[in-house]
């Protein structure tokens, strides 16, 4: 039996993939708020077809009936591995390295005028594959490498999705999402995969050894980390209502430093003036000194 005839026997065997009509508008209410109480993603009615669809292959795979079965399977607390892949279908975690350069060429000036060899601490509080992360361990190793900042720097990198968290460790990503990056840059950063690895880079072990993932709830109170000089809080408030987003902002602006920067995503609006941060430039604002 050739491959094509054994996955069309698999797919034979599986139920039919459910669409958004077998979604009742109460399992919808139910499914979303569970995701707005526990991760703070709030999808409004407008959201039910997008729901479906993302949530329909994982429920066909599975072998369940439907959306109902899937949400009793969603409110086991011992499927937590399960909770994590439906948030990982509902969530867009499409990245790559310099998203929005007007950031780093900001987070560049920011630094060398800092003319300070001072510790340095930065937090990527939505961090998904890593992307960012690593460009910033980028500009930050070859601004030591000049002697611009000194040697004592670190990268905290949070998500709430598991399974991103451990690819982004890993470091390794297609080339097209390192477009932005120069030849130079990817050849002194990267290692380039060769025979069936070929298309693909690896970031090197010295630069991701600077970078600490970890599994963090933007939604939940925030402890035990910062404060830190430079947060990036960018592509992730579009999945929160106006009451969860500020809330977040709060949260996050009070483990920055006096004097330091906050980077949202440029499409993401402006930090609530109730805040204190300062508008730079479009989605950059600094926390006032004291």
């Amino acid at each position: 039996m050739d491959l094509e005839t054994t996955a069309a026997a698999v797919l034979a065997t599986l139920p039919p993939q459910p669409t958004v009509n077998d979604l009742s508008d109460r399992t919808f209410g139910r499914i979303t708020a569970l995701m707005y109480e526990t991760v703070g993603l709030s999808m409004n009615a407008s959201k039910k077809s997008l729901l479906a669809s993302r949530l329909a292959p994982r429920i066909q795979r599975l072998g369940l009936r439907g959306y109902d079965d899937y949400l009793a399977l969603l409110l086991d607390e011992h499927e937590a591995a399960e909770f994590q892949m439906a948030v990982d279908l509902l969530t867009t975690n499409e990245t790559y390295f310099f998203r929005e350069p007007h950031h780093f060429e900001l987070l560049e000036k920011e630094l060398v005028g800092r003319r300070s060899r001072a510790p340095l601490s930065l937090w990527s509080a939505a961090a998904s594959f890593g992307d960012e992360a690593y460009s910033t361990a980028m500009l930050l190793a070859e601004l030591q490498k000049s002697g611009q900042i000194g040697s004592d720097w670190r990268i905290l990198a949070t998500d709430i999705s598991h399974r991103v968290l451990l690819s982004a460790k890993q470091g390794i990503y297609p080339v097209d999402r390192l477009r932005h990056v120069s030849p130079e840059r990817l050849k002194r950063h990267c290692l380039r995969g060769e025979g069936a690895a070929e298309g693909q880079v690896m970031v090197k072990d010295e630069l991701r050894e600077r970078v600490q993932f970890g599994q963090l709830n933007l939604c939940k109170p925030i402890g035990g980390i910062g404060p830190f000089d430079i947060v990036f809080l960018r592509n992730v408030l579009i999945y929160f209502d106006a009451e969860t987003k500020r809330a977040v902002i709060d949260r996050v602006a009070a483990t920055i430093k006096p004097g330091g920067i906050l980077f949202m995503g440029t499409a993401e609006g402006r930090a609530h003036a109730e805040s204190g941060l300062v508008p730079l430039i479009p989605g950059a604002f600094r926390k006032p000194m004291r």
